[in-house]
């Protein structure tokens, strides 16, 4: 099974950046909470914090981890392990996506999320 780690960053507003996955890769015009592959010998936070950097330029500091998703789109199993984060330094600039956008819980949903983001994206929501 491959772990992927993926950041919901939230602002001031309660608000959560989504990113669109460029037209030509894999889930081209899904949405996704940016991340990336965990790499050998590497914790789940510091691959987020690297693929932060790299996917958006950004620094960002961990507020809490949520459930973990096991997912598969075909191509072998995943593991999508989630964290709530902010930025520390910075401002998102979309390096690897399509567009990125800041969305609230009303209407985040109208967004058309990668399967594997749903569970996820509904755990967000019952913080509120």
């Amino acid at each position: 099974m491959i772990d992927v780690v993926c950041g919901l960053i939230e602002d001031e507003g309660g608000q959560v950046l989504a990113c669109l996955r460029p037209p030509g890769k894999h889930l081209g015009g899904k949405w996704e909470f940016p991340g990336g592959k965990v790499e050998a010998g590497e914790n789940p936070e510091a691959a987020l914090i690297r693929e932060l950097q790299e996917e958006l330029g950004i620094v960002i500091g961990i507020v809490a981890s949520l459930t973990p998703v096991a997912w598969d789109y075909g191509k072998g199993p995943l593991r999508l392990i989630p964290f709530r984060c902010r930025i520390t330094s910075g401002q998102p600039h979309p390096h690897e996506h399509a567009e990125i956008r800041w969305v609230g819980r009303e209407t985040v949903t109208e967004l058309d999320w990668a399967d594997a983001d749903g569970p996820i994206l509904a755990q967000w929501q019952a913080t509120a």
